[in-house]
């Protein structure tokens, strides 16, 4: 029988890369739900390709517009607003959810997906940034598989596989270093925002690309891998790797290092998690290692302090991540919108973290609570 699939967030760079996936292989899987947030166009469209049960618009605002645009198609279930998003994961014919949404927004309904025992095909870093041990603990009661999508964690995820209980002495976790990697800390002082948006090697969405560009995003991976797979964050190494062919690699207690390569491509790690254990066919760009050279660098924590201050966040604990995630949220918008300069996205996330409550075992609603007071106290340092 075909897998249904949901995908929280469709209408983004993983989202629409899963959608190829499917139409490639249209015997094994069927779109069973579609959700975005805003682009309620896109959603439409792929709405009417894909045919699923039901969309979801997250902004309530944009639900008159959908069932306008799918008047023609009464079978589709057409939703609006976040209640939505975690009534929809829970139906019963979904066999995996992807949660490629990107934000705080992606938490509550992945755990509504889990709570349903529900496949997590996991692209939402934020959830395990923001609330990882609290994840994990619902994971594990309700027997929900996680299998990572983002490229690095996919191929940690594929470098332990039959490795049964062998030690791991440390992870290697790679980043291209985004494109200020060259740049003195005095010429990043002036970047612009079309700067950051250049990434050398990765098409992603806008958030995540200036999330790249600080190393904020590497720092969340370092996060997900701790929660992930169960490695403290001291046993896991940055390495700059500035052309994005080695994804991320394993070192093992006898010296031995797996990695797993291939092109900078997304399509590969989202497909693996529809179909692990095996592999099938993908069409796409093959790598060719007679063309490439490998190097790797160690981060500069001095230039990226983003990167740093995720370091902090962990050794902290408690509710300091999801601290530093809306303070991220913030300030990453912000920026985007020329309403905060390059450098003080780090120096206004540092402040709020120093600034914000501090709880050292919260629950789930303190985590709501302490998002929404991370957010007005970044916002106020705007």
């Amino acid at each position: 029988m075909k897998k249904q699939i949901a995908i929280l967030g469709s209408t983004g760079s993983i989202g629409t890369q899963a959608l190829d996936v499917i139409s490639q292989h249209p015997d094994l899987f069927e779109v069973y739900c579609l959700t975005a947030n805003n682009q309620v166009e896109l959603l439409a469209e792929q709405a009417h390709k894909y045919n699923p049960d039901a969309v979801v618009i997250a902004n309530e605002a944009h639900y008159d517009r959908l069932k306008e645009l799918l008047a023609d198609c009464p079978d589709i279930k057409v939703y609006a607003g976040a209640k939505a998003l975690d009534d929809v994961v829970e139906a019963s014919p979904i066999d995996i959810v992807l949660t490629a949404m990107v934000g705080f927004a992606g938490l509550s309904p992945t755990i509504h997906a889990i709570k349903a025992h529900k496949k997590i095909a996991l692209a939402n870093k934020e959830t395990l940034v923001v609330a990882g041990e609290l994840i994990c603990q619902l994971a594990n009661e309700y027997h929900t598989p996680i299998i990572p999508v983002d490229s690095e964690h996919s191929a940690i995820f594929q470098s332990l596989a039959g490795e049964g209980d062998n030690g791991v002495e440390k992870i290697l976790l790679t980043a291209s270093g985004g494109p200020f990697r060259k740049m003195s800390m005095a010429e990043i002082q002036n970047v612009t925002k079309a700067d950051a948006l250049r990434h050398p090697t990765w098409d992603m969405g806008a958030k995540i690309t200036i999330d790249s560009a600080t190393m904020m995003n590497k720092g969340f991976e370092v996060i997900e891998a701790k929660w992930l797979f169960g490695i403290p964050a001291d046993r896991i190494q940055v390495l700059v790797h500035p052309q994005s062919i080695v994804h991320s690699a394993v070192q093992f207690v006898d010296g031995s290092i797996k990695a797993q390569l291939g092109v900078p491509d997304m399509r590969m790690p989202i497909q693996y998690a529809f179909t692990y254990p095996d592999r099938i066919y993908l069409n796409g760009e093959r790598l060719d290692p007679f063309k490439q050279t490998l190097e790797f660098f160690e981060p500069d924590l001095e230039k990226f302090r983003c990167l740093a201050l995720a370091f902090e966040a962990i050794k902290l604990g408690g509710n300091a991540c999801c601290v530093m995630n809306a303070a991220n949220e913030i300030v990453n918008r912000a920026f985007l919108e020329d309403r905060c300069s390059f450098p003080k996205i780090a120096e206004i996330i540092e402040k709020t973290m120093q600034t914000a409550t501090f709880i050292q075992k919260p629950t789930l609603e303190q985590y709501f609570n302490s998002d929404k007071e991370a957010r007005q106290i970044a916002a106020s340092l705007l």
